[in-house]
């Protein structure tokens, strides 16, 4: 880096000596706003380059009385988001939010699961997304109060018109369950999160459906989300003690698939052979479990990146989205969810085509 006389940073005085124009007009210059001729405009930019010359980050920010930066915040417990590691939904999102938001020049905070208090309160955003929002959210609640522009990754449940970016919950327990009947299930079980997140509300849905075009016994366990692979564990020893018939079980959320497996051992049901084991997010969980699950490649990192470019669209950082809130002008429509085959439900060969 050029330094000015002295050792000194160089500054925008020092740009505008060595153009031989005024403080404003290279501001105007780099920033790209004002009426400045372009071939000056381009001739500042190469004296500042040349020069090492750096914005003051944090002075352009209160001048445009942005804090330049956006806010990844959910009300999913670490239990089931991340795990004892943190490694899991949650922190794959946040990479790739992170990724996409910093090529924009914006940071992106990483909020801890929202439940109560004042976790978004005290951060300087100047917006945020929202994972899988419930139908009472307190994330949503709290952006709402300080009158914050948010979108949702994931379909909201409750009536809200804040734009969001589709993670297709009732396609994917589509892929699960056709998969488990393909596999030869003939009395499968779901097993959901006790809240109103999407997945959980549409899975749900394309579950009964499922049994009632099949004839399947209509067979739903819940548990807590907080309480992550124990409640997992529980839900299924209480479910196998009542329907000792199923032969399968979706198990939307994969801590508590992970405790289901654990349930399964103990009761001497063996996996795939008497019980299926399917789960939805194809993460850490699902590939290094024994036996690895069955799961579905969601397309995370894609729809992380989309949900910033909606937000900053909102913001009136980018341009506004193409069609239906979900896609950048950009950005080709993202890819569907896509079956994961693994050991734990696979008792004949997969199917050509899971996607």
């Amino acid at each position: 880096m050029t330094t000015s006389p002295g050792g000194r940073r160089p500054t925008i005085a020092d740009v505008a000596a060595a153009a031989s124009v005024s403080r404003t007009t290279v501001s105007h210059a780099l920033n790209d706003i004002g009426k400045v001729d372009p071939r000056t405009r381009e001739r500042i930019k190469k004296i500042a380059a040349e020069l090492g010359y750096r914005p003051n980050l944090r002075a352009q920010r209160l001048r445009r009385g942005q804090a330049k930066a956006i806010a990844l915040a959910c009300s999913m417990p670490f239990a089931v988001a991340g795990g004892p590691s943190r490694l899991g939904f949650y922190m794959e999102v946040a990479a790739a939010a992170a990724e996409r938001a910093l090529v924009h020049d914006y940071a992106l905070v990483l909020i801890p699961p929202v439940q109560s208090g004042s976790a978004l309160y005290s951060v300087d955003i100047d917006g945020a997304i929202v994972v899988e929002p419930e139908a009472d959210d307190a994330a949503v609640a709290q952006l709402r109060e300080r009158g914050l522009p948010y979108v949702a990754l994931g379909r909201p449940t409750a009536p809200d018109d804040a734009p969001y970016v589709d993670l297709h919950g009732a396609r994917v327990a589509e892929l699960l369950l056709d998969h488990l009947r393909d596999q030869g299930a003939r009395s499968p079980a779901l097993i959901v999160g006790a809240g109103s997140r999407h997945s959980s509300v549409d899975a749900r849905a394309a579950y009964e459906h499922a049994a009632a075009a099949h004839g399947w016994p209509t067979v739903v366990a819940t548990a807590p989300e907080d309480g992550g692979e124990q409640a997992g564990y529980a839900s299924c020893a209480a479910l196998l003690a009542e329907h000792p018939g199923t032969d399968a079980l979706c198990v939307l959320v994969d801590a508590f698939a992970v405790g289901a497996v654990r349930a399964l051992r103990e009761a001497g049901r063996r996996i795939p052979d008497d019980v299926m084991v399917v789960t939805r997010y194809d993460g850490l969980r699902a590939r290094t479990c024994e036996p690895p699950l069955t799961a579905v490649d969601l397309g995370l990192d894609r729809a992380a990146a989309d949900a910033v470019e909606l937000l900053l669209a909102r913001l009136g950082a980018r341009p506004a989205a193409g069609a239906a809130g979900t896609d950048t002008e950009e950005a080709a429509p993202a890819a569907g969810p896509r079956l994961v085959p693994r050991a734990s439900s696979l008792r004949r060969p997969p199917s050509a085509d899971h996607g």
